[in-house]
């Protein structure tokens, strides 16, 4: 259970389990308490009841700097400072060598836009990334949490401020960002999460609905309702 301030319950009676390797994702409409669920992990929030168990040990018994370092982050609004884009990536590890870092920045399918800058990894991106693409933004921020190679990962809408055509080079590096880990992924395009391990539906800061994306279908729930509705907007953008 979560709530925000003394009165406003975001989370009620919330309970799910994470295999190693899984990716879950979450779903439903703006304000249903996905972003909440997902902050409760690395304790941006307070579960107000209940825990949050990591391999069996409560997050609240794990000091802070430990946790947040088996987590790794991707946002819609990737964070960047005014540095350049080797210490805007390298801010995933600090100690990681050259190698690693190049590594990440291949991975991360970044490589392509690094060429075309003045001074490649050591351009200035300016305040918060302004001289960077979105995409190009999202890009870094993947190779970041590439070089982190924390265990845990977050996917709070990574790719909902780009279009499709970048969304779609993004999520290759996303799919690879994945491998290997526990990941949690909030969904702004629900075609990009019919492949994770389970689907949890939410609704009114409960989960209404849990399984993988063929069982929910069949079950003809809010779900599919959000399925039908997000194709027949894209079908109405073609025509």
């Amino acid at each position: 259970t979560s709530t925000y301030g003394a009165d406003r319950m975001v989370l009620k009676g919330v309970s799910l389990l994470a295999k190693p390797g899984e990716v879950i994702a979450l779903v439903g409409q703006t304000g249903a308490g996905k972003s909440t669920l997902v902050n409760l992990i690395p304790r941006f929030y307070e579960a107000s009841a209940g825990r949050i168990l990591i391999d069996g040990r409560d997050v609240r018994e794990i000091p802070l700097q430990e946790l947040r370092r088996q987590i790794a982050i991707v946002s819609q609004e990737p964070f960047l400072f005014n540095g350049t884009l080797r210490e805007n990536i390298r801010y995933g590890r600090l100690e990681a060598t050259e190698a690693e870092l190049q590594a990440a920045v291949e991975a991360a399918d970044c490589l392509g836009f690094i060429h075309r800058l003045p001074a490649g990894l050591d351009t200035e991106v300016g305040v918060r990334g302004v001289r960077l693409s979105v995409g190009g933004k999202q890009r870094v921020s993947i190779a970041r949490a590439l070089l982190k190679d924390a265990p845990i990962l977050i996917l709070d809408e990574a790719t909902a401020s780009v279009d499709t055509a970048t969304e779609r080079t993004i999520q290759a590096a996303l799919d690879r960002l994945m491998e290997n880990r526990t990941s949690f992924v909030i969904a702004h395009r629900l075609s990009t999460i019919r492949d994770a391990d389970q689907i949890l539906v939410i609704q009114g800061g409960k989960i209404v609905e849990q399984g993988r994306h063929e069982e929910l279908i069949r079950q003809g729930g809010l779900y599919q309702r959000l399925i039908w509705a997000q194709e027949a907007t894209k079908a109405l953008e073609v025509a």
